[in-house]
């Protein structure tokens, strides 16, 4: 049921209002028509994840299939763009996959991009999730007059109360995860959700390498008052869940970490990569003008994609599967960090 009137948790709540039958995700215009992401700043990323493809190709000794798995695809746009920055002797073999709710955008019409609404399973490549776990939904904890961490309840035009005690699973993830003072107001988004959600994708793997990118915090420094936003027509605005808005929150990738994982920040990662936004040298202005203005242009969008406190410092959590991480990207991205 739905209504103002209609007091729920947080989780259930954005549930409805992304992914229901009037979602946020599921309009035409999709996640690109309100908000910018690595892959709508420049084609270098797609680029850049094209690269790690192929060297994920290499360590499973090149594959007959290779797939790619766009989890939380959008419109398709990094999947679409993997694909055509694919070498020759590796794009014959690529198959990919996009997984979103949505409808497959009718201008999709590569034969080798499997529409589907879950991860496919038993499949050997690289598994990549950009800013899909910050929409996966959760609760939210709030610590009431007494101390006690309490449920947030919300109404869909977004107003709140406090409601029951978590439940012992989100207590104990809670208090291992994101441990609040006995002080009111203080809260905190309960990642139990997520942290499965990554675990499945990841167990959805034969072989190969899963990555998950996203604005995210660590234990040592999560916000105090939490980060749930939302995002409407390009700008940030309060979050109401009734389907007009994005509703998103920061990462504890730290918690969805699995053995063997390692978090690196996207700057380290792309530089990994050959993504660098150093300027162009000015002997190119002289030698080749139109080179230079090209080279110039690039290095811009390869700057925004690094930048120090803004997408350079997403998380990167890079989870092999049945393959050597050495090689790949955490090795090459500790070179880089030197």
């Amino acid at each position: 049921m739905r209504g103002s009137a209609v007091a729920r948790g947080w989780r259930e709540a954005a549930e409805e209002a992304l992914y229901g039958p009037d979602g946020f995700f599921l309009r035409p215009e999709g996640p690109a028509g309100h908000f910018r992401t690595s892959v709508h700043a420049s084609p270098l990323y797609a680029d850049a994840v094209a690269r790690l493809l192929c060297r994920v190709d290499a360590a499973l000794g090149e594959p007959a299939e290779l797939a790619f798995v766009d989890v939380g695809a959008g419109r398709g746009e990094l999947t679409a763009g993997v694909l055509r920055a694919l070498p020759p002797q590796v794009a014959p073999r690529a198959r990919a996959y996009a997984v979103e709710r949505a409808p497959r955008p009718v201008a999709l019409d590569d034969p080798r991009i499997t529409w589907t609404a879950s991860v496919p399973h038993g499949v050997t490549g690289l598994l990549f999730a950009n800013e899909w776990l910050d929409n996966v939904p959760l609760d939210i904890v709030e610590v009431d007059p007494a101390g006690v961490p309490r449920l947030v309840r919300v109404r869909e035009d977004g107003t709140e109360t406090l409601g029951p005690e978590p439940s012992r699973a989100d207590a104990d993830w809670l208090e291992r995860w994101w441990p609040l003072p006995p002080e009111p107001g203080f809260r905190a988004e309960l990642g139990g959700p997520r942290d499965a959600a990554w675990a499945a994708a990841v167990r959805s793997l034969e072989r190969g390498l899963a990555v998950a990118v996203d604005y995210h915090h660590a234990r040592v420094a999560r916000p105090g008052f939490g980060t749930l936003t939302g995002f409407r027509d390009g700008r940030e605005c309060r979050p109401v869940p009734d389907g007009s808005c994005d509703l998103t929150a920061h990462v504890a990738l730290d918690a969805c970490a699995l053995p063997g994982a390692e978090l690196l920040s996207q700057r380290a990662a792309l530089g990994a990569l050959g993504v660098f936004g150093g300027r162009p040298p000015l002997s190119l202005a002289t030698t080749d003008p139109a080179a230079y203005v090209r080279a110039l242009a690039l290095a811009g969008e390869a700057a925004e994609l690094t930048a120090r406190g803004g997408l350079g410092d997403f998380g990167w959590l890079v989870q092999p599967v049945g393959v050597a991480a050495r090689g790949l990207l955490v090795d090459v991205a500790d070179d880089e960090e030197q």
